[in-house]
């Protein structure tokens, strides 16, 4: 498929595993699992289109007030992820990138996250940013605050307007650019406290397909869409 257009940055909202799992007459946590494999296909196409950077909203601050069993079963599949890819995601040249607050994430989690991170650091072909215990409202509190902190290190002034630079030094996806593609499946059409700074001047795109059934034709359409729009920015054309 040509496209005239590629996001440099797309942002997914992955909803629907539990629906589908329900749908299919099983436990929650197959939902989630398959939609494991989702991201599997994502990322291959993605590489194929040369998107440099997808974020995936994996776990939301908010998520912490889901059963705990069902918490347990995330973060048990994302150690496995981690486990059972990362020989192949690094082999395919993927950075993994993590956004989000380390606080309430478990050494196992965090042990398994700083270890992806320190073996695909170097890979360039597509830095895959996974927004764990990310919150978009938290993340522009605490950046605040990281800011503020650095300021009185260095003994500069707490009071001299921040730029949008030095703002976005400090947030979680550092370095990555804006959001330009922000994709939600499941027929839900929110944000959800989603890379809120990031996805300013996003290009929306909203699908009924519930995420363990996003595929290669999925992510096209959106790409067609994207392709489609004439963004200008608050300009003129």
């Amino acid at each position: 498929m040509k496209l005239n257009t590629i996001p440099a940055h797309i942002a997914v909202i992955m909803d629907g595993n539990g629906r589908w799992a329900e749908s299919q007459g099983k436990k929650r946590t197959e939902g989630h699992r398959e939609g494991a494999n989702a991201i599997d296909r994502l990322l291959d196409v993605a590489l194929e289109y040369k998107i440099p950077n997808i974020s995936l909203y994996a776990f939301s601050t908010e998520n912490w007030k889901r059963p705990i069993t069902e918490i347990q079963a995330i973060f048990g599949l994302l150690v496995e992820f981690i486990e059972t890819r990362l020989d192949t995601i690094h082999s395919k040249g993927i950075r993994i990138h993590h956004s989000g607050a380390r606080n309430k994430l478990s050494k196992t989690v965090l042990a398994k996250i700083d270890h992806a991170m320190a073996v695909t650091k170097k890979n360039k072909k597509l830095t895959a940013n996974f927004c764990l215990n990310y919150g978009g409202h938290e993340e522009i509190l605490s950046n605040f605050s990281r800011i503020m902190a650095v300021r009185k290190s260095k003994k500069e002034s707490v009071d001299k307007p921040i730029s949008p630079k030095e703002f976005e030094k400090y947030l979680y996806t550092f370095p990555l650019p804006p959001v330009d593609l922000l994709i939600r499946t499941a027929g839900e059409q929110r944000i959800s406290n989603f890379l809120l700074w990031q996805s300013a001047y996003a290009e929306m795109y909203f699908t009924n397909t519930l995420w363990p059934d996003f595929g290669r034709t999925s992510l096209e359409e959106a790409l067609l869409f994207f392709d489609s729009r004439k963004r200008k920015f608050g300009g003129l054309l």
